[in-house]
């Protein structure tokens, strides 16, 4: 069992991010005698498990059901099935801000050949003066 603080300093967050999390559900860290939260190895997967998933750009939301639906089937077979899902959906969304950016690049790589070439004759055009 480890206590907020030393969980905190682990992920590199705030103690305010943890109970954040404990707030909307995303974890259950138990209590001791003197009332302070203290972290299983439990909710500390679930915290590997949330930050991954913030990683990968996730909303909390995703994330929250994705976790939690462990404990509603053992057999993790229902937790994968949305992890699939969530995942195939995050694949096409990246997919679509490749294309975005890739087309961005074209017209970036196109209007500095413009430019360059543009700037190129404007210095000859001073020198020739």
């Amino acid at each position: 069992m480890k206590t907020i603080q030393e969980v905190a300093k682990h992920f590199n967050v705030s103690t305010r991010t943890l109970r954040y999390y404990e707030e909307i559900g995303l974890l259950k860290p138990s209590r001791s005698i003197s009332n302070q939260r203290t972290f299983s190895k439990k909710e500390i997967a679930k915290l590997k498990l949330i930050f991954r998933g913030k990683k990968y750009g996730f909303s909390l939301e995703e994330i929250k059901e994705m976790v939690l639906l462990f404990d509603l089937d053992r057999t993790g077979i229902q937790q994968l099935e949305r992890t699939v899902a969530y995942g195939e959906q995050k694949m096409k969304e990246i997919d679509g801000k490749i294309a975005e950016l890739t087309q961005i690049k074209g017209d970036i790589q196109q209007l500095h050949a413009v430019f360059s070439e543009k700037l190129t004759k404007l210095k000859g055009e001073m020198l020739d003066e």
